[in-house]
């Protein structure tokens, strides 16, 4: 995406006001995470509390993500968005009053099972909303904007909660704070105007659910992608035991976990800023296959590093060409699913996500507990290089694949 394109879509008020509020919500929520983990680490110094954390977060989703794709489809994605935005501004306070009163882990467990569920019909809501507040010709500039405010805000969040915490400032101040700045894209989200709402007539049923699992099954680059991504990342995240590597490995403290946990962010920040610099994809597949193999070797890098620069360093590695997969996978998704099943293919694209990314913690912090968090980390990025293997073989679509966009979304049917 030229230049060009950047200001193109910026034009349009829609995603202007999404913009603003998805910096802001995305920011509040990367603070409320990383505070939430390193009170968690402090309270337990246990790794496997550490993957526990991550299972609450995925369970309920993986439970609801069909359901939440379907309502997504047959309800205005605009009202689910404000309403699960309000959902999490009602989190951020819990938390903060459990963090003030002491309450004990498993309080902190049942919370983070609350945020899950409204996380499950957040995201599908919000990521088939997107293709409604631009015009089809600037999607995939809209794609890679977002992925750049989402990158930007997930290093904002976790740097400021970590230097609010090294300063001193108690965690529930810093999870009220978070708690503000969610409540900003809930503001925003009704004066959206997508340019049409879904309204699908099925009823809610088990058929109707797994219709977007069909879709994906058919459109068989998209279930490589998403292949690629579960596999991949589930082995390969290592973002669970970064509370251990700041405190015990590297010697540092909370302000060491924010810089630690925005590393991979800021580094696919400044991927985003480079693709958006440059035309679109031209082999898309080959670039997919080779950045998830490059996540996978920076991973085993940053497992073995005795030194922060360089833990760091891979760390922003990992991030740079993990967010390639991203922006592929997401633009593949949308442009390739009609309207009135996008959000039942967001539900199927979330569970995958939250299979790969919290399930992953769960891996990482058991493994951790079993063989020590270095064999974790190294184990799990070897392992996403054999995944890249796997794919490539069992998915020859993915190493043909030139363009992102190759056809048109199907209208919408009654």
């Amino acid at each position: 995406m030229a230049a060009s394109h950047f200001t193109q879509v910026m034009r349009e008020r829609n995603y202007r006001l999404f913009a603003v509020g998805f910096l802001a919500s995305g920011m509040g929520l990367q603070m409320m995470t990383t505070t939430i983990l390193w009170e968690i680490w402090l309270a337990t110094h246990d790794a496997l509390s550490l993957g526990f954390a991550g299972l609450a977060r995925a369970a309920p989703v993986i439970a609801l993500a069909l359901v939440a794709g379907h309502a997504a489809d047959r309800h205005s994605r605009k009202a689910i968005l404000t309403v699960t935005q309000c959902g999490f501004v009602v989190i951020a306070v819990a938390f903060a009053i459990a963090s003030a009163r002491g309450a004990s882990e498993w309080t902190w467990y049942a919370l983070l099972v609350a945020s899950g569920g409204i996380r499950s019909f957040n995201g599908p809501s919000r990521n088939s909303l997107l293709p409604l507040l631009v015009k089809p010709e600037n999607f995939e500039s809209a794609v890679t904007c977002n992925s750049g405010i989402f990158q930007a805000s997930a290093v904002a969040g976790p740097v400021a909660a970590g230097l609010l915490l090294g300063a001193g400032i108690p965690a529930w101040i810093v999870l009220l704070a978070s708690g503000a700045l969610i409540l900003v894209l809930a503001i925003i989200a009704p004066r959206l105007e997508p340019r049409e709402e879904s309204r699908a007539t099925v009823s809610l049923t088990l058929g109707s659910m797994f219709e977007g699992m069909s879709h994906i099954w058919r459109e068989r680059v998209i279930l490589a992608t998403l292949t690629l991504d579960l596999f991949g990342v589930l082995l390969g995240g290592a973002t669970a035991l970064l509370p251990i590597y700041a405190d015990e490995i590297l010697g540092g403290g909370p302000a060491l976990l924010g810089w630690l946990k925005a590393s991979p962010y800021l580094g696919a920040f400044v991927m985003a800023v480079w693709l958006a610099a440059r035309p679109r994809l031209a082999n898309a597949g080959r670039a997919l296959l080779f950045s998830v193999a490059c996540f996978g070797l920076a991973i085993v890098i940053f497992g073995l590093s005795p030194w922060t620069w360089l833990s760091l360093v891979m760390l922003f590695a990992s991030g740079a060409f993990d967010n390639v997969s991203v922006i592929i996978r997401h633009t593949l998704v949308q442009t390739r699913t009609p309207n009135h099943l996008r959000g039942r293919v967001s539900g199927v694209n979330s569970l995958f996500i939250e299979c790969s990314n919290e399930l992953g913690a769960f891996e990482s912090g058991l493994v951790a507990r079993l063989f020590g968090p270095v064999v974790s980390v190294v184990s799990g990025g070897l392992g996403t290089l054999a995944v890249v293997g796997a794919v490539a073989w069992a998915f020859p679509q993915v190493r043909r694949l030139r363009h992102l966009v190759s056809e048109e979304p199907q209208p919408p049917t009654s």
